[in-house]
């Protein structure tokens, strides 16, 4: 059966290095070692095909995805301009930008302006922000962040929040911080990619306080432990779970497989994969 689906984590290798744009690096080797952790079969390497714009989107159209979010990165490890996510999404349908600021770096007003810059000038459809990757690291509810919650909640766009076992320290994937803020901020939607793996029944519970909270268990979805997500999409979760590929760190068309042989109800697989996503973005598709 055909079904419409919007990969909501997708990046080209050529944006980074640590995506895995130049071969005989650090991170072209960091990016072979993550396909492997995460269940990737057959090369490691296949990325390698997104080195350039028409071979990324030759995976995307091959593994029948309809549109690929490509995520902007702001961090000190990682950036991804904006202004570059909107080069690479203008014009292509079957991509989608998301932005990301850095309170940090910019100050808190300046990453209030550049979040109202992207949605407004440049048309994105969210901003991404990375606390615990930042230098030094911050909680997901730390007052430097508040503004830009606000601000993502004034002009209803998503905030997606970066989380997952590859945080430097690990006390900064905590999701309790996040029901602090989906309390504070009820009708702002905040999406969770890689799901808070491996505090797979924290999110979940807190997904389920609060509906504004959703998940995108993305590759670690195949990981021990994961079982959790499937159940809650099955349940109460089916409006709040959302397919992601992680793309270059799992091949699009593998993962689109293997997530229909998880054992999802097929009442709530059109959800998971297109509609849900299709609803947080506001998308006509």
């Amino acid at each position: 059966m055909f079904r419409k689906i919007i990969d909501l984590r997708s990046r080209p290798a050529f944006l980074h290095d640590f995506y895995g744009a130049t071969p005989g690096t650090p991170g072209f080797e960091t990016a072979r070692w993550l396909n492997r952790r995460v269940g990737t079969r057959g090369d490691d390497a296949h990325f390698t095909r997104s080195h350039t714009l028409e071979g990324y989107l030759a995976d995307v159209r091959e593994a029948g995805i309809t549109a690929a979010a490509i995520i902007g990165r702001d961090t000190p490890g990682v950036s991804t301009s904006n202004d570059r996510v909107h080069e690479l999404v203008a014009g292509r349908p079957e991509l989608i930008g998301i932005g990301s600021v850095d309170p940090q770096r910019q100050g808190t007003a300046a990453a209030v302006a550049e979040a109202g810059r992207a949605i407004a000038a440049l048309g994105l459809k969210g901003i991404n922000l990375e606390p615990g990757f930042l230098d030094p690291a911050i909680a997901f509810d730390d007052p430097s962040l508040l503004p830009v919650y606000d601000a993502c909640d004034q002009l209803k766009v998503p905030v997606f929040l970066m989380t997952g076992p590859t945080t430097p320290d690990p006390r900064f994937n905590d999701p309790a911080p996040v029901g602090r803020i989906a309390r504070s901020f009820p009708t702002l939607n905040i999406v969770i990619h890689h799901g808070f793996w491996p505090h797979v029944a924290e999110i979940v519970g807190i997904a389920f306080r609060y509906p504004n909270v959703h998940i995108v268990p993305d590759m670690y979805l195949f990981l021990p432990g994961s079982r959790l997500y499937v159940e809650a999409a099955n349940g109460f979760l089916r409006d709040q779970l959302l397919f992601g590929s992680s793309y270059p760190f799992r091949p699009m068309k593998q993962t689109v497989e293997d997530f229909l042989k998880l054992g999802f109800d097929g009442a709530v697989l059109d959800g998971l994969l297109f509609d849900n996503a299709r609803r947080l973005l506001a998308l006509d598709l």
